[in-house]
């Protein structure tokens, strides 16, 4: 099936920029939204796979229409991406917590754009290491972070196996890249990810990657924070 993507960014050269490098590439772009209720309303009439959102709009910003269209019932698996020119921690917490499925920042090269939509579409998640070391930054200063009872038991269903991908996925690392490490085919990583997630509950590998840390399982400055 062809790839269906709604672009929603208030700068009309971006939308347009982004669209013609999409279409280029054989990538359909249902609609296009000037704000994050235009967007909201673009989603429900269209159903794209993927949606490109602009954190800071008019009106409705990005982090509420991405929790609106995935809050929705029927949103299926429409994957969201943000696109911001700000890389800043509170934004980038605000829609890892709104379900977002990763960040690009708007200087991203066409091969970079493309490459990202075709992996959110595919189930992945876009987590690159520059954000995922401030994520790191974000829980190792919060006071917070220590492990709660709650969420040892969340974890407690996971085998020492899962426990071990789901540790290195928090470094960010890729699925061949976990196969390497694990000695493992990238297939067998897969299924194991596919497994964290379901019995965790989770959307995807960004909500993993905060999980792990919010739990206590992974320590910022521990030995696997090097692989980034």
């Amino acid at each position: 099936d062809r790839l269906r993507v709604v672009i929603a960014d208030d700068q009309a050269l971006v939308r347009t920029g982004f669209g013609m490098i999409l279409t280029a590439d054989g990538i359909e772009v249902t609609a296009e939204a000037a704000d994050g209720a235009e967007a909201v309303a673009a989603v429900r009439r269209t159903r794209p796979d993927v949606v490109l959102m602009d954190i800071r709009m008019p009106g409705m910003d990005g982090i509420e229409a991405t929790r609106r269209i995935l809050a929705d019932d029927t949103a299926g698996e429409i994957r969201v991406i943000i696109l911001t020119t700000y890389d800043l921690d509170h934004y980038v917490y605000a829609a890892l917590t709104a379900g977002a499925s990763g960040f690009l920042l708007k200087d991203v090269t066409p091969e970079h754009l493309v490459a990202a939509v075709r992996l959110v579409r595919s189930g992945d998640a876009l987590l690159a290491p520059t954000i995922t070391r401030r994520l790191i930054e974000r829980f190792a200063q919060r006071e917070e972070a220590v492990p709660s009872a709650d969420v040892h038991r969340d974890l407690s269903g996971l085998t020492p196996r899962e426990l071990e991908v789901l540790r290195l996925l928090a470094t960010g690392l890729s699925n061949a890249e976990l196969a390497e490490r694990l000695f493992l085919s990238p297939t067998t990583v897969k299924t194991h990810i596919g497994r964290i997630l379901s019995k965790l509950e989770l959307r995807d590998r960004v909500q993993a990657v905060v999980l792990a840390y919010e739990s206590g399982l992974i320590t910022p400055g521990g030995t696997t924070e090097t692989a980034l």
